[in-house]
């Protein structure tokens, strides 16, 4: 499924819904970022990914008639929500600072994360705690991002991180020489790493629970009606065959689907 990206109008779910009420017959516009397979534009300037077609089964099942995408930057998601300059954001990672200020939808995926190297690891990157074993190895990190926090509390130093807008920089700073690993989800790092054969994915466990952090759509806080209305939907649709055979066609399996699946009671 794919969208166009148009213009932000002036008639969005955000102006028009109250908190107990739901008016179908309006657009909703959703900020993502360039991270395939999740959300990426294509050299057509149409918007695609697994967590775009999600967004989009989901919204048309709740009546909602016209999606408009907008591209922006990883930090600019949860402040474009608070000042309403769209209505939802493409699924981030939930953590507690973050919904300290937005509204998160039950989880749509769990995601491990991993990194993405020099084909052959010659430095044998495989955690967050070999970039501290090896002192000489620089990993490059998106600010804000949960891989960032993980980082840190490894104790990778400040020394060794290296700071981009997004993850195509990071891979081109990866091609260049310019850090030995950056740091993504590991579904997301084998879609960096199939596409550049002088590029290889590393998957790895950073969780001391064996548990996985999971993803959701988020939303303002002020606009719950959008966020119910998307939720009662999300309950019904995760874990069908439609769904698991659409995230399929990206890469997201069982081992991603499974346990929010299972939790779908919970945020």
């Amino acid at each position: 499924m794919e969208t166009e990206i148009s213009e932000l109008g002036s008639s969005s779910i955000s102006e028009h819904l109250s908190l107990t009420s739901w008016n179908k017959d309006l657009k909703v516009r959703i900020a993502y970022i360039e991270e395939p397979p999740f959300y990426w534009t294509d050299e057509n300037h149409l918007v695609k990914g697994a967590d775009i077609e999600l967004a989009e089964v989901v919204l048309r099942a709740i009546g909602v008639t016209s999606i408009e995408y907008q591209l922006t930057r990883f930090e600019e998601l949860l402040p474009g929500l608070q000042a309403a300059r769209w209505d939802m954001n493409v699924p981030i990672f939930v953590t507690p600072e973050r919904a300290r200020n937005v509204a998160f939808s039950v989880p749509v995926w769990s995601l491990g994360d991993g990194f993405v190297v020099h084909y052959g690891n010659p430095k044998a990157l495989t955690s967050y705690e070999s970039v501290v074993m090896r002192g000489d190895a620089l990993l490059g990190l998106i600010p804000g991002q949960v891989q960032f926090d993980a980082a840190k509390s490894a104790g990778v130093s400040d020394s060794q991180i290296v700071l981009f807008n997004s993850q195509p920089e990071a891979a081109a700073a990866l091609l260049a020489g310019k850090i030995d690993a950056f740091a993504a989800t590991a579904v997301g790092n084998h879609v960096t790493a199939n596409v550049n054969p002088k590029l290889e994915a590393v998957s790895f466990k950073n969780s001391k629970d064996g548990k996985a952090p999971v993803g959701a759509f988020s939303f303002s806080k002020s606009n719950q009606g959008l966020l119910q209305a998307v939720n009662a939907q999300l309950h019904e649709y995760l874990g069908s065959a439609d769904h698991r055979a659409r995230m399929a066609k990206y890469g997201i399996t069982q081992t991603e689907i499974d346990s929010v699946v299972a939790g779908k009671g919970t945020k």
